[in-house]
């Protein structure tokens, strides 16, 4: 039996290596001085692969790895046995053992999980490394900024584990400049009465891609930033810190077309019949549909590139197929072309970010939803 890795294509994404790595070195360069990188890669990092992209990013200097969950932990893991992880969820009760066994950093929001770690550590012969998450407004995870000053206490008290980090979250960097700078002045007013602090010791962040603002004029006191969309190439917030930087994107999504036919007007296109010809069409039905990872919102909404031509999605997406008007493209186009569904393609382009408006949610969204039938094939240019 032929391995599917063999079989021909119908649908995938490409990520470039290369075009990663550059953009964490200009990202990086474009920070204040003695900022360090958090590189966020949970939910696989952001649908491009886990190990391949953390790896790149390994080679490319990254400080400290943001996950999820153990399982992502752990495939770190097999790369490197000793580079920095922050677990950023809430560790369960029974995940507490792989803390010590693989030297993972975890996030405390209460006094229990200072309990919890500080027993695991003690019993390791060496501390938990933990980073304190300090609620500010989100209402997710962190200690409510008002108890803060306590459970930091508890920390120091206790010595099975080790203060490797201070942060908090933004709940609305991207449209809510007035409560986030309320969230920071919050923060740093916190920090400012922890005694004992010594912020050179530690990862103190607040800064996402979406609000890049970690400057010297907030006193200094911050000297880590969480980079996650950014470094894929796409600006989650276009008034951050680091909005002038021209990051690429990493990812690219691709199909083929499967039949080419005409249809006369007046014609029903697909499921329901939502869409009705106004002219002989000509038509592709494409190879993709919601089962690999084009939103069933993007219905008589999206387009794709096909000969560097914008060709409208009519109708419903189907779970494995797709259709769209070809009658526009000139030129013959045939079973078996490529088709551009997010990236470039003879000097047009399809961005992540206006894909996912079609089906009105967020870049995170939909790389996370590009599902597992869709091979990532890497590239790894020289030249870096």
């Amino acid at each position: 039996m032929m391995p599917s890795a063999q079989l021909p294509r119908r649908c995938w994404a490409e990520i470039d290596l290369a075009a990663l790595e550059r953009n964490l070195k200009l990202i990086r360069a474009s920070l204040p001085p003695g900022i360090r990188y958090v590189a966020v890669v949970k939910a696989d990092a952001y649908g491009h692969g886990l190990p391949q992209t953390a790896a790149r990013l390994m080679h490319a200097g990254a400080d400290l790895f943001a996950v999820a969950n153990i399982a992502e932990a752990m495939a770190i893991r097999e790369l490197s046995a000793d580079w920095p992880i922050l677990l950023l969820s809430a560790v369960l009760p029974d995940e507490d053992k792989y803390l010590a066994e693989h030297a993972l950093a975890a996030t405390v929001s209460s006094a229990d999980e200072v309990q919890r770690f500080d027993a695991v550590g003690r019993a390791a012969g060496r501390p938990i490394d933990i980073h304190l998450k300090v609620d500010t407004g989100m209402g997710r995870l962190g200690v409510w900024h008002e108890q803060a000053a306590a459970l930091y206490a508890q920390i120091r008290a206790a010595s099975g584990v080790r203060l490797a980090g201070i942060f908090t979250h933004f709940a609305s960097a991207d449209e809510d400049p007035v409560f986030t700078a309320e969230q920071r002045r919050i923060f740093v007013a916190l920090l400012a009465q922890l005694p004992g602090l010594d912020p050179t010791s530690l990862f103190i962040h607040a800064d996402n891609s979406a609000g890049l603002e970690t400057t010297p004029g907030h006193g200094g006191v911050f000297n880590a930033a969480r980079v996650g969309l950014l470094q894929f190439g796409v600006l989650p917030h276009p008034n951050s810190l680091l909005a002038r930087v021209r990051t690429e994107p990493v990812f690219s999504f691709h199909t083929r077309v499967g039949l080419v036919k005409e249809l006369p007007a007046g014609t029903g296109v697909s499921y329901g019949r939502t869409h009705t010809l106004r002219r002989p069409t000509r038509v592709a039905i494409l190879t993709a549909g919601y089962g690999d990872g084009i939103a069933r919102a993007c219905s008589n909404r999206g387009a794709v590139l096909i000969h560097g031509r914008r060709c409208p999605i009519l109708g419903r997406v189907c779970m494995d197929q797709t259709i769209v008007d070809l009658t526009d493209v000139p030129g013959e186009v045939r079973c078996g072309e490529p088709v551009v569904l997010v990236g470039r393609q003879n000097g047009a382009e399809i961005s992540v970010a206006e894909f996912s408006a079609w089906s009105d949610t967020i870049p995170w969204e939909t790389l996370c939803s590009v599902t597992k039938r869709v091979p990532r094939l890497y590239r790894n240019a020289a030249g870096v």
